[in-house]
């Protein structure tokens, strides 16, 4: 489906030694100077494209300013969430910042940097249909909508009693409860928040159902090399306001704060 290159899969791909401990100076990686970065592309406002089809959103601004503080440029590969993860498993990317939760299981297979973002799931239901859905528990015997393979599928699941309703991507699922073939939705607060208002969709938000969930740039699990680089990156970016600004940019507020 997309050219295969080298990833950054071995420990010794990204060294930072005290010689190179400016941010600024170019770490040196498998693909001279270039970090591949996964991104739904359809995940608004998080990684989406804009009228004129250029790539956008919150993650992405988050990539390109992550990737000017290691000196690589940053190149984006659109994956379809159900593979996201295989995608780095089988070295097709670098990294992903599309709003990968982060999660013991997940921590068993792939590495996470620190925390990005700071949100919690919630549950939507058409702007006319007046359900008030506090709890997962509300929804037994609902059909909801969610993303195939995210944590809010595993969510509903769990719950047990819901008729569970996966759609690889977001647009599918908001068409099918616009149309009213769903009873609800469960997804992150922040997007559908943005949705109803930037998009004027017929949706609202009625519950925070789940606890607060922190979000981290997935990478292979062996390259401790890059973890210490991004971690060092976003730590510099929330102390020089860069993360604030964009936060303030797509939310209204500094979502890299608990």
């Amino acid at each position: 489906m997309r050219a295969f290159r080298p990833s950054l899969v071995l420990g010794t791909a990204l060294l930072l030694t005290a010689a190179t401990s400016s941010l600024a100076q170019t770490a040196p990686t498998l693909t001279k100077g270039t970090l591949k970065i996964a991104v739904e592309g359809t995940y608004a406002p998080f990684t989406f494209k804009d009228d004129k089809g250029v790539l956008t959103g919150f993650d992405v601004d988050v990539a390109r300013a992550l990737a000017a503080k290691l000196g690589l440029k940053p190149e984006f590969v659109l994956t379809e969430w159900s593979g996201i993860l295989a995608g780095l498993q089988a070295n097709k990317y670098d990294v992903i910042i599309n709003q990968v939760g982060i999660t013991a299981e997940r921590q068993k297979s792939i590495g996470f940097s620190d925390p990005y973002v700071f949100s919690r799931p919630q549950i939507a239901v058409h702007t006319t249909k007046g359900q008030n859905y506090n709890t997962l528990a509300d929804l037994k015997g609902k059909r909801v909508g969610v993303g195939l393979g995210t944590v809010f599928e595993k969510d509903l699941r769990d719950a047990g009693g819901i008729t569970v309703v996966t759609y690889p991507g977001t647009p599918e699922y908001l068409a099918d409860l616009s149309s009213g073939r769903l009873d609800a939705i469960y997804n992150d607060r922040l997007l559908i928040g943005y949705l109803a208002k930037s998009q004027g969709l017929p949706i609202k938000g009625v519950g925070n159902a789940g606890s607060t969930d922190s979000m981290g740039i997935a990478m292979k699990k062996a390259n401790t090399g890059l973890k210490t680089a991004v971690d060092a990156a976003l730590k510099d970016m929330k102390a020089d306001g860069t993360m604030a600004k964009i936060g303030q940019q797509w939310f209204g507020q500094d979502v890299s704060k608990p």
